[in-house]
C-alpha cells in the first residue's frame, strides 16, 4: 500500500483558500502513485475557533462533497485529516474517511479535546471508535491529542487495526513529544502509525511538521520536514501479524489486572 503524507500550511480561518490547496496537494500525490492520502487535522479552518459560527462547515456537507469528487474522480483512498463541523447546533473536529470508489465509510469525533488550545470552549467532544476497512484492512483514525490517551490507541488496535492515522496540528514547542509518543504507541500495539501534522504557524501557536510513518518495530520509515512536503511511503502490512507473532502482546494481556 503506497500512503501519502500531506504536511502543508493552512490558512488561518480561510476555508476558501484551504479547500483550494487541499485540492492541489491530493493532486499531486495521486500523481505520485499513492492508493491512499491523508490530511492533517482541522485543514478547512484552523484553529479560528471564535468564528467556527461563520467558518465551520455545516453538517460537514463540503468536506464530504470534496472529498468523494477527488477519490472517485482519481480512484484513490482519502484518510480526510479533520475539519471543523457545526452539526445540532453544536461545533466538532471531524475525520472523514473516503474509499476509492468514493463512498464516505467513516466518520469520527474528536474524542480528547485539548484545553491549551481552548477547543473545550468551542467544540463537543465525540464518543465512539474510528475503525474502518480499506482494501480489506482493518484500519483505525484518531486526532491529534489523542494521542496521549494509550489506552484509546489499544482500544483501536484490539479491534483489528493495522493502521492509526493521526492527524494533527501538534505545536512546535512539544514536537519531541509528539516523535516519542508516536513510536512507543506503534511499538505497543504493533501496528503501523501514519501521523500527518501541518506546518506554518496561527496568531497563537508555531507548527513544524516532522509528521512520520512508523513500522510495528517503532523504526521511523519516514520523517518530514518543517517545509510542505508530501511524503510517499510503501508500506507492507504483512510485517504487523510477523511482528504480532514474534511478541504476543495482545495473548499475554492479564485485561482482569487493569480495570
Amino acid at each position: 500500500m503506497k500512503i501519502a503524507c500531506v504536511q502543508l500550511d493552512i490558512a488561518f480561518g480561510n476555508p476558501k483558500e484551504n479547500f483550494k490547496r487541499v485540492e492541489k496537494k491530493i493532486r499531486e500525490a495521486a500523481i505520485q502513485g499513492a492508493n491512499l492520502i491523508v490530511l492533517p487535522e482541522m485543514w478547512n479552518t484552523g484553529y479560528d475557533l471564535t468564528r467556527l459560527e461563520d467558518i465551520a462547515d455545516d453538517k460537514g456537507v463540503k468536506t464530504k462533497e470534496f472529498l468523494v469528487k477527488l477519490a472517485k474522480e482519481l480512484h484513490i483512498h482519502i484518510v480526510g485529516g479533520s475539519v471543523s463541523t457545526k452539526k445540532k447546533n453544536s461545533f466538532y473536529n471531524t475525520m472523514y474517511i473516503v474509499n476509492n470508489s468514493g463512498e464516505l465509510i467513516a466518520e469520527y469525533d474528536k474524542a480528547h479535546l485539548f484545553k491549551l488550545m481552548d477547543e473545550h470552549l468551542y467544540l463537543k467532544a465525540g464518543d465512539s471508535k474510528n475503525i474502518f476497512m480499506l482494501d480489506e484492512v482493518t484500519m483505525g483514525g484518531v486526532i491529534c491529542y489523542d494521542l496521549r490517551f494509550p489506552e484509546w490507541f489499544r482500544a483501536h488496535s484490539l479491534n483489528g487495526a493495522k493502521i492509526i492515522f493521526v492527524p494533527a496540528q501538534w505545536p512546535s514547542a512539544r514536537i519531541d513529544h509528539w516523535k516519542i509518543l508516536l513510536q512507543a504507541r506503534a511499538i505497543e500495539n504493533q501496528c503501523y502509525i501514519v501521523a500527518v501534522n501541518r506546518v506554518g504557524e496561527d496568531p497563537n501557536n508555531q507548527f513544524n511538521g516532522n509528521s512520520m510513518v512508523i513500522a510495528p518495530w517503532g523504526d521511523i520509515v519516514w520523517l518530514g520536514n518543517e517545509e510542505e512536503t508530501i511524503g510517499l511511503v510503501d508500506i507492507d502490512l504483512n510485517l504487523v501479524e510477523e511482528v504480532r507473532g514474534r511478541i504476543p502482546v495482545f495473548q499475554d494481556r492479564r485485561e482482569s489486572l487493569y480495570k
